[in-house]
């Protein structure tokens, strides 16, 4: 933090004195607003994270494109290592906001634009988000890395084969892939989505499940879901491609902590949080195979 807050002082783009103010849910990067002569802003600090895959150059670029397609604040300084944009007032969202009547219709028209037109306005290299190559990359990190999960790895594996056949061919887009509450800001007139740490082109159906497996939608909502997305009521075959989506979403959020648990020095308790999503994506694998074994 110490480290953090220096290299916030330091930016060159201040009018006056700062004075910055650390704001919490960060597990990728530090955050901070700050306030200067000239507005309020808030500064990411983080450095390029190879072994999540989270690139800065991808995340600016994505950041900048989403601002042009209507989705995030302005990006006003950038420099290696940290990305100051307009600090947006509001109430960050948390998982029963996601599930409150009413804000799928919003949010959902959120997805629709970050998959279609902000590849539009996207510059440079961009990266792709291939959750079956993640958990494969995963795998071999934690090997390396001796984890103490090591007795689950094959298993895990082999499940994760198992989900990208049923998944299937994939319809690309540039996805978001971090769909967490905390990525949502109600300014009171609109929705804004933040934080591109994991922006890349993927299949729609991650977004859509990681929507869902990260704030728990009920299974009359996740239909839902799918119904406002796709403009119809989804059949037994997107089901089925959707539920090995979201299964996957589970285990790469279970196979990230189980890496951050190694590589991560922020302050954060990875080995509950490892803990809480393995029981989900277990729960999740056995009602996807419930739902999908041929009578």
């Amino acid at each position: 933090m110490t480290h953090a807050l220096e290299r916030v002082f330091a930016l060159a783009c201040w009018t006056g004195p700062v004075v910055p103010e650390p704001l919490g849910g960060g597990i990728t990067n530090v955050n901070f607003k700050v306030v200067d002569g000239a507005g309020a802003y808030v500064v990411r600090i983080g450095e390029d994270i190879p072994i999540h895959q989270v690139m800065r150059f991808n995340e600016l670029a994505a950041s900048r494109a989403a601002h042009e397609a209507g989705l995030s604040p302005e990006i006003v300084h950038a420099e290696p290592g940290a990305i100051v944009m307009r600090f947006i007032e509001g109430k960050t969202l948390g998982a029963r906001d996601v599930r409150a009547p009413g804000m799928l219709e919003r949010i959902v028209p959120l997805l629709r634009t970050c998959h279609s037109e902000l590849p539009r306005y996207l510059r440079g290299p961009a990266l792709a988000f291939w959750v079956f190559h993640v958990l494969r990359s995963y795998a071999h990190a934690l090997r390396d890395g001796g984890s103490v999960h090591l007795d689950k790895l094959d298993r895990l594996l082999a499940v994760a084969a198992d989900l990208e056949r049923a998944v299937g061919p994939a319809v690309t887009v540039f996805g978001h892939n971090d769909l967490l509450a905390a990525n949502l800001i109600d300014d009171g007139d609109r929705l804004w989505l933040i934080d591109w740490d994991y922006a890349g082109f993927n299949s729609p159906l991650f977004d859509l499940a990681n929507l869902a497996s990260n704030n728990e939608l009920e299974r009359d909502q996740e239909r839902h879901l799918l119904a406002l997305y796709f403009g119809r009521a989804p059949d037994r075959d997107l089901l089925g491609h959707y539920g090995a989506m979201k299964c996957a979403s589970l285990l790469r959020e279970t196979m990230w902590s189980m890496v951050s648990e190694i590589h991560s020095d922020l302050d954060f308790d990875y080995p509950a949080y490892t803990r809480e999503n393995l029981d989900r994506f277990e729960r999740a694998l056995s009602a996807f195979n419930d739902e999908n074994t041929t009578p």
